[in-house]
């Protein structure tokens, strides 16, 4: 998810604590908690100040959102709030550990994908059945907010039916996305799935042999051939990956990848985020240099 949905998601967890009996230092504790805890995970990003090997792809949302990293994030705000307002409470550690938990399980349904089970394995995870921004999710954290100030006693309530609603979204949009999936699963080399921003819909990216076919497909409408793409499977990608270190970590990082080798330059992109012609992850040089 981005990093606003990231933030919201740490408002809205704070919203479903009871703070009726809380001081003002365990409030400001719970709501760092909270919102830092969402957010943590994303700190890789500032690994592209060091990566000179074009690393950044696997980097990102690689270790930081294992996992098995969780705990780790959790001791650590639970030490913020004890040196920066003297809280001491067994109850943020674990109200952290779910914010963090809920970060990076929430990022496995995008179709970025997550290195969720690292350090023990490289492979990225992803189901591709809920958008990077999902608008649905905003608005049930939306509503619950409106309802919150309407009745301020009950507002942990509003926000502990958000959750539900939003963990009821997430499994209804995958149970779809997993049906679809498999309708092209048995007829093609590989697929992958990519979710509209409009609920419901998707797009199924799916390559037998060299073709690539990218597909838009929903239960309620008929599927759409959007692109027909073929990839030059037979290109030497030695000196691609030589002068272009960063197409090698997407060869690796992505599912699978479109080969381009024509008279101009040799590449490959990420049909996933195919749009209008092109795929914003491309990665490649000109021949003539």
């Amino acid at each position: 998810m981005d990093s606003i949905t990231h933030t919201l998601f740490g408002l809205t967890l704070y919203g479903t604590v009871d703070k009726k009996h809380l001081d003002i230092k365990h409030k400001r504790a719970y709501l760092v908690t909270a919102v830092g805890a969402s957010l943590i995970p994303d700190i890789d990003v500032l690994s592209r100040f060091w990566d000179t090997e074009g690393m950044y792809q696997m980097w990102h949302r690689g270790i930081t959102h294992s996992i098995f990293l969780t705990p780790l994030w959790a001791l650590l705000f639970s030490i913020l709030c004890l040196l920066l307002f003297k809280v001491k409470d067994k109850k943020l550690f674990f109200f952290g550990w779910l914010a963090v938990t809920i970060h990076n399980t929430s990022d496995l349904f995008n179709t970025w994908g997550t290195g969720y089970l690292e350090p023990f394995s490289s492979l990225r995870i992803t189901f591709g059945t809920i958008p990077i921004v999902d608008f649905v999710v905003w608005i049930i954290m939306g509503l619950a907010y409106i309802f919150s100030k309407r009745k301020r006693g009950k507002s942990p309530f509003y926000f502990r039916i958000a959750w539900m609603f939003i963990f009821l979204h997430f499994m209804v949009q995958t149970i779809q996305g997993i049906f679809i999936y498999n309708q092209y699963d048995k007829n093609y080399d590989q697929v992958a799935l990519s979710a509209g921003f409009i609920p419901w819909t998707f797009s199924v990216v799916a390559k037998k042999e060299d073709t690539v076919t990218i597909f838009s497909d929903s239960l309620f409408h008929k599927t759409k051939e959007q692109y027909v793409l073929l990839s030059s499977e037979g290109a030497d990608l030695d000196m691609l990956f030589d002068k272009r270190p960063e197409a090698k970590t997407l060869y690796e990082w992505a599912p699978f990848v479109v080969l381009v080798d024509d008279n101009d330059r040799i590449g490959l992109y990420d049909p996933r985020f195919y749009r209008n012609g092109q795929s914003f992850l491309f990665e490649y040089i000109e021949k003539n240099n």
